[in-house]
């Protein structure tokens, strides 16, 4: 019996919404979808897909799944909006406690989400642990890539001070409320770790796995990720510094 026959019902209280934005990647959600169903057969999920208004089959491709993968929700924004929006969008209408992310292009691995999942919500877990990050261990991505990621990791690591060693994972399990606490803006996806610590979270990493992209074309470059990312540090060096903590709220 395959994956997809086994995925018949879907489920009314799930435990993790996988989102997962997608922006021109017709050739690669229904794989990806298949994979999700695989990594989660044991765990109560669901999986929303956001299409990001694609200019090719993406959407129509997401609507015929939707026969097949009965776990699966679509979304559609009606304007291109970007990758953070597209994580927001699928958080906002998730029905799970905890989320987890993924790139739509293929290159995290879903058989990594169940891992993270049991590190956020282990027994002897930090009462405010909210976020477990992937790390990816072996990247496979250009010399040029690798190179331009690490210096932008090291200077924003240096700067936020957030412990994150790849914040440009798109692997992350992290709580719904948490997330939705947290101050929104474009690229915010980049910023997660620095934005749960500043509300008071605890968070974690774990290394996982990275693959190669198989179809399609990425749709950030080295120059673009630097032109936004200085006056994205800059903002949230800001919002740190205006955050002030209670220490916890009691009702008397």
């Amino acid at each position: 019996m395959s994956n997809e026959q086994k995925d018949t019902t879907p489920v009314a209280d799930p435990l993790v919404s996988v989102v997962v934005p997608a922006f021109n990647e017709s050739e690669n959600v229904e794989n990806l979808a298949s994979e999700i169903a695989q990594a989660l057969v044991s765990v109560p999920y669901e999986m929303i897909f956001i299409d990001d208004a694609s200019t090719d089959e993406t959407k129509a491709v997401l609507a015929d799944m939707k026969s097949r993968f009965p776990h699966l929700r679509v979304l559609s924004h009606r304007q291109n909006s970007g990758q953070s929006r597209g994580v927001r969008s699928g958080v906002r209408a998730a029905r799970a406690p905890v989320i987890a992310t993924l790139d739509s292009d293929g290159q995290n691995d879903p058989a990594d989400i169940p891992a993270l999942y049991e590190q956020l919500t282990r027994k002897d877990a930090p009462e405010n642990l909210a976020m477990v990050g992937g790390r990816r261990a072996k990247r496979i991505d250009s010399a040029a890539k690798k190179v331009a990621s690490r210096f932008g990791n090291g200077v924003r690591k240096r700067l936020l001070n957030d412990n994150a060693d790849d914040t440009g994972c798109g692997l992350k399990v992290f709580r719904r409320e948490a997330f939705l606490e947290l101050p929104y803006f474009d690229h915010i996806h980049r910023y997660i770790p620095a934005l749960m610590l500043r509300e008071g979270y605890a968070i974690e990493f774990a290394d996982v796995n990275h693959r190669a992209r198989e179809f399609g074309e990425s749709k950030y470059t080295n120059f673009g990720r630097l032109k936004v990312s200085i006056a994205d540090l800059r903002g949230v060096i800001w919002l740190r510094r205006r955050m002030k903590l209670p220490g916890g709220v009691d009702e008397i």
